[in-house]
């Protein structure tokens, strides 16, 4: 019997050999990911964002003015008939409707003034308004919501420019006020954020007129 002659085997060959023994990852299985890839990005508030500075208003204003936009949720201050400011708002329970009485969580609508500055209010600061006026007047003795006594009262108090009987039926002590504005939470006031009401505040004298529409 013959013994086979030693081969050479060639060198391709083995080096398939190699590959198939070496140890395989199962399909299944992916790579490991880079490094910190698995971990969420740190989320941002957007209210602890930087706000960009303000410039300082030029004090005092000329013939000061606010107007209030109800659905805009909007007010604005005017200097000099110029737009100078403008802050977010929020409103009473009942954000739509004109204020007709006491307790039903309106923001009264219409022409008033500045009556009352109040600096350690319950809100941070407030301005007083002069709701009711002499409309809110009106209507209410039509309604036989007040007395004819207490319709003069309230026209009396608007032509003298003071603040309007607070103590009837329509209701009173409507302020603009701090203490933030997520949402419409007052019981008919209007509210700021309290950095804007300090400013507001510091800015307007007792008798600015206050426009608030619809």
């Amino acid at each position: 019997m013959k013994l086979l002659a030693a081969t050479t085997v060639p060198a391709f060959l083995l080096a398939a050999a190699a590959l198939f023994a070496w140890p395989r990852q199962a399909a299944t299985e992916h790579p490991p990911s880079p490094p910190g890839t698995n971990e969420p990005a740190p989320s941002v508030d957007a209210n602890e964002e930087a706000q960009p500075e303000r410039i300082p208003l030029r004090l005092p204003l000329v013939n000061p003015k606010i107007v209030i936009s109800k659905s805009a949720r909007r007010l604005e201050l005017h200097s000099g008939g110029r737009l100078v400011r403008e802050y977010r708002v929020v409103l009473g329970g009942d954000p739509v409707n004109d204020k007709e009485r006491e307790g039903d969580s309106r923001t009264p609508e219409g022409d008033f003034y500045v009556c009352v500055r109040n600096e350690k209010s319950q809100f941070y600061r407030s301005l007083g308004l002069s709701y009711p006026n002499r409309e809110d007047a009106e209507r209410g003795l039509c309604n036989r919501l007040i007395t004819r006594a207490e319709y003069e009262r309230i026209v009396s108090a608007i032509n003298r420019k003071r603040t309007s009987p607070w103590d009837t039926a329509l209701g009173g002590e409507i302020y603009i006020h701090g203490g933030g504005t997520r949402s419409d939470w007052t019981a008919g006031c209007v509210a700021l954020d309290d950095a804007d009401m300090r400013e507001l505040f510091d800015s307007v004298p007792v008798g600015t007129p206050v426009s608030i529409k619809p």
